[in-house]
């Protein structure tokens, strides 16, 4: 049984800490709202910032929202390096900056501590099934003291490289899931304006060559219309906006990742920040004026 630390307890966090009560750690917990009941009942011990988190724990794992974030959690006032003593591990599981995670990782290994970036892809479904991929950056020797609590967490788990290649593999992600989904709204919604029933050609793709992950799940969802999320836009565009900002450093054009944040940002514009970032097919659908489910005229 290992003493863990989990800072960052929304829609992934949450389910992510349960599998590592379950699995029989003892798990020290903080979130700027409240730790969930459910997870406290299970056995888990609320804290009252992240450096009691990393007094009491040996491995300390953040699930924060954005790059700005994982800095906070780790370096303000009451953050978990104030907590941290010789030999600790950090693992961020948060989608951030590559350049930043690699200045975070010198800053906690001249605390005499070892840091891992651990990304993760799969979504809330993946988090609750324990189903998700984790790409990871860091020390090999780090990597394995750490593996046995990410295999409570996902399936598809690998060591990229070193810090920061995890989060490049987690943008890479990214674009590859944001071009599918526009792939696969625009599909749906030419089979509905041509007249066929989106949800049977839906369907018959799934046992092609087109099938995948988004149009299984997503392309359920834009059908059904459950744009609940899920993973919001606002968390995409962030991941988008990484993506084409390191493009930029690199002197790379990803023109098609541009134009899939634009579609997000139509989204955005019309209040939905929030929604599921499936619903990327309603960019496309006010573009042509039609909607899938809605009969052809």
């Amino acid at each position: 049984m290992s003493k863990v630390g989990f800072v960052g307890l929304g829609i992934m966090g949450t389910p992510m800490a349960s599998h590592l009560i379950k699995g029989g750690h003892e798990l020290y917990l903080y979130s700027r709202s409240s730790v969930p009941r459910e997870l406290v009942d299970a056995g888990g011990k609320p804290c009252a910032n992240g450096k009691e988190v990393a007094q009491q724990a040996n491995i300390i794992i953040t699930m924060v929202p954005d790059t700005p974030h994982v800095q906070s959690a780790l370096f303000d006032a009451g953050g978990i390096a104030q907590g941290l003593s010789r030999g600790k591990i950090v693992v961020d599981m948060s989608s951030i900056s590559p350049i930043a995670t690699k200045e975070f990782a010198k800053r906690i290994e001249d605390l005499g501590c070892q840091y891992l970036d651990a990304p993760v892809s799969g979504g809330q479904i993946g988090a609750k099934n324990a189903t998700l991929s984790i790409m990871v950056g860091g020390a090999e020797q780090t990597f394995e003291k750490v593996k046995p609590l990410l295999e409570l967490m996902g399936k598809n788990i690998t060591l990229v490289g070193k810090n920061g290649d995890g989060q490049t593999a987690k943008v890479a992600n990214q674009i590859i899931v944001a071009l599918n989904i526009e792939a696969v709204g625009e599909a749906l919604l030419f089979a509905a304006k041509a007249g066929a029933d989106p949800a049977k050609v839906r369907a018959a793709l799934m046992g092609g060559f087109a099938s995948s992950k988004i149009l299984e799940v997503h392309g359920e969802r834009m059908v059904k219309r459950t744009f609940d999320p899920g993973f919001r836009i606002e968390l995409h565009q962030k991941d988008l906006h990484l993506a084409l900002s390191s493009a930029r450093a690199l002197g790379l054009a990803l023109p098609n990742t541009a134009m899939a944040q634009e579609l997000f940002n139509a989204c955005t514009a019309r209040g939905g920040k929030a929604w599921d970032h499936s619903a990327m097919v309603r960019a496309l659908e006010a573009l042509a004026n039609f909607e899938i489910g809605q009969k052809a005229a």
